[in-house]
């Protein structure tokens, strides 16, 4: 068996295993609308400890208590908004993947648009900088060019 074949052996059973390390955890809900907004509340927070990873789908501890600790909320009856601010008084507004708009996060929701604006302006003055008309040739110049013409159709 070559070293290639080896090789993508190896990443398929590695492939394989992926499934395993997926989050397995099951809740018991009074009624099937809170297990949905578990699922939707689970995916707008995102992991403390991974960052890149909303607590549905991390494996780290603080995800594991935040679910639990969501589910408890929703059983006891909080609205989707009072869990969101509870959670943003505990652990931040980087807790949620959408933060809410304020002063804090001001630069987080326009950035993108500034940084468009900017670029399309820079575009702009860029394009605009080469539509400028061609330098006209004052008296002097047009007699030389005359000449240098004139000598380039004798030349021909």
């Amino acid at each position: 068996m070559t070293m290639l074949c080896k090789t993508a052996l190896a990443l398929w059973v590695l492939l394989l295993a992926l499934p395993a390390a997926a989050v397995i955890e099951t809740y018991e809900f009074s009624e099937p609308a809170l297990e949905q907004r578990y699922r939707e509340l689970s995916q707008e927070l995102r992991c403390p400890k991974c960052q890149n990873q909303n607590i549905a789908d991390s494996n780290a501890p603080i995800s594991q208590d935040l679910r639990r600790l969501l589910h408890q909320q929703l059983e006891a009856g909080a609205s989707d908004q009072e869990i969101l601010e509870f959670m943003v008084a505990r652990y931040g507004e980087f807790v949620r993947y959408r933060p809410a708009f304020n002063a804090a996060t001001a630069v987080l929701w326009l950035a993108p648009v500034l940084l468009l604006l900017a670029g399309a302006a820079g575009l702009l003055l860029l394009l605009r900088g080469r539509k400028q008309s061609p330098a006209t040739l004052d008296s002097d110049e047009q007699a030389r060019l005359a000449a240098l013409l004139q000598s380039a159709e004798k030349d021909a």
